[in-house]
């Protein structure tokens, strides 16, 4: 996937989240966090692939996060600001997060760096990566938006994604929006299909 088509899906996915996370109380669509702690990894994630742009670029090691315990605390003090001050990081992480992207050059977008999941990538993932995150927790904020919101192509490249790692050889029929969101363990509305658990 190039670089540039995630950009584009990142940038998308990006408005999409600011403009739904103007009301942050209550609970999100993730079962046991809020829209405050949603809205806390997203800012997060921003922040550490960052990280990661920061290493293809200089060569310097630099970890998405320090620990998993250091990010899931990072998350829970998100949670606790004001609503001013996480919409104040969500933006602000996302812009510096773009620009630092901005800055790569061919060479660098074909650095090698590691994911929090240990996978060693390309730099040219991490747009992709943060694609997924902006695009499905902006339906995950539980305002109303579903799949169907989000780009086709965007939803493809998903399905492609998660059925190669579920190891799953076909797929149920059905609207790619609702096959989307049945692979990422997330409500649907196709029928006799066994429950995958959540994804991402």
């Amino acid at each position: 996937m190039a670089p540039g088509d995630a950009r584009e899906w990142v940038s998308f996915g990006t408005e999409l989240f600011l403009s739904h996370a103007n009301e942050l109380s209550g609970p999100s669509a993730l079962p046991g966090w809020t829209r405050k702690h949603l809205a806390a990894h997203v800012a997060a994630n921003a922040d550490a692939l960052g990280n990661l742009v920061h290493w293809a670029r200089t060569g310097e090691r630099t970890p998405m996060y320090a620990s998993p315990e250091q990010r899931n605390a990072d998350i829970e003090a998100g949670s606790q600001l004001s609503e001013a001050q996480l919409t104040s990081w969500l933006r602000d992480s996302a812009r510096s997060l773009d620009s630092a992207m901005a800055t790569l050059t061919p060479e660098q977008w074909r650095a090698q760096v590691v994911t929090a999941q240990g996978r060693t990538v390309p730099a040219t993932e991490i747009p992709w990566m943060r694609a997924r995150e902006v695009c499905v927790h902006a339906v995950d904020l539980g305002t109303g938006l579903t799949f169907a919101d989000l780009p086709e192509a965007f939803l493809s490249a998903l399905v492609a994604e998660i059925q190669a790692k579920r190891g799953l050889d076909t797929l149920p029929d059905g609207p790619l929006p609702d096959v989307a969101a049945y692979l990422a363990g997330r409500p649907h509305s196709l029928t006799g299909v066994p429950d995958l658990g959540p994804w991402l």
